[in-house]
């Protein structure tokens, strides 16, 4: 088959390096602008776009397809002359008007990083391990217009373990996305059935991942030590948990464990212990967690024994 692939992060490439390995013909593929990165700021092309120049891909960028402007219009006819059987977005970043949905031949398909209709939206890997869910997948949804509302053609399941990060589960979602989209795509035939099969989503069910915030990722003692955990481990790698240290600088929490501490009658923030294993803090249901991972401004993140070689912390101290 003749495809369109749009995506943009490294989720996106992983399923675009599964496509390469396949029989079809990639005639073409979307990315965002190029923008800048790192401490330089130099412009820099996305992951897709990288993987798509290194395999000779045709590679288009354009800033939106709105049909209210000239540059909207010329890229729909852009997508269009590409006579595509089916076009698919994987962390895109662009809105896809009806028109674009409607292009390619069979179906434009998108490869969404949960269970659906649970977590629609910006951030599903992040607030499903902040939520405290035993589970996630990736889902191939047939593209409305809606944000995450098409139907579902198929799906995978992938538990979330005690120690994952964000980083970790997406690594493990992006390998079952290009998993399930090469199945999805292993024939005309099969996708075909899928998509005689697909599934209406459950409005009922709908749970929406609203983008991250740097502000949510300050750490809040008061809160269980539980929900500490799971939001340090869910904002790893972006934006970071943190403990502010005073109006400019943050102190960067990068891990976490439960730690068997007693905290009991301890003012939630209270550093107390330091050892091998961490800096053992009390939370607001008198219980512990210890930090495994810390960062100070200007620095690298350090273990637990370069943390204590700092001695920037200290036993009863309140974070």
């Amino acid at each position: 088959m003749k495809i369109v692939f749009a995506g943009t992060p490294e989720f996106a490439a992983v399923a675009l390096s599964a496509l390469l390995q396949t029989e079809h013909e990639i005639v073409a593929v979307y990315t965002q602008p190029d923008r800048k990165a790192g401490r330089g700021q130099k412009l820099t092309a996305s992951a897709v776009k990288q993987l798509a120049l290194e395999h000779g891909l045709p590679v288009y960028q354009p800033l939106h397809f709105k049909s209210s402007t000239e540059e909207g219009l010329t890229a729909q006819k852009e997508l269009a002359d590409l006579n595509a059987d089916v076009m698919v977005v994987a962390a895109y970043g662009l809105i896809l008007p009806q028109v674009v949905l409607d292009t390619p031949k069979f179906a434009c398909l998108n490869i969404h990083g949960s269970l659906l209709p649970r977590w629609r939206g910006a951030a599903p890997i992040q607030r499903a391990i902040a939520t405290g869910d035993a589970e996630t997948g990736v889902t191939i949804m047939k593209m409305a217009a809606g944000l995450d509302t098409g139907d579902m053609m198929y799906k995978t399941l992938c538990p979330i373990e005690a120690h994952d990060t964000s980083a970790s589960l997406h690594d493990k979602l992006a390998e079952q996305g290009a998993e399930a989209l090469t199945t999805v795509l292993e024939s005309e035939e099969k996708l075909l059935h899928y998509l005689q099969h697909r599934e209406v989503q459950d409005e009922a069910l709908t749970v929406y991942a609203h983008k991250l915030s740097k502000a949510e990722a300050q750490i809040d003692w008061s809160l269980d030590a539980v929900q500490i955990d799971r939001n340090i481990r869910a904002f790893n790698p972006w934006p970071v948990a943190f403990i502010p240290l005073d109006e400019q600088n943050n102190l960067r929490v990068w891990g976490s464990l439960l730690s068997v501490e007693n905290a009991e009658g301890q003012t939630a923030g209270t550093v107390l212990a330091m050892n091998k294993q961490g800096v053992h803090v009390a939370c607001g249901d008198q219980k512990a967690i210890c930090l495994t991972s810390l960062q100070w401004p200007g620095g690298k993140p350090l273990n637990p024994v370069q943390i204590n070689q700092t001695q920037k912390l200290t036993v009863g101290q309140t974070l």
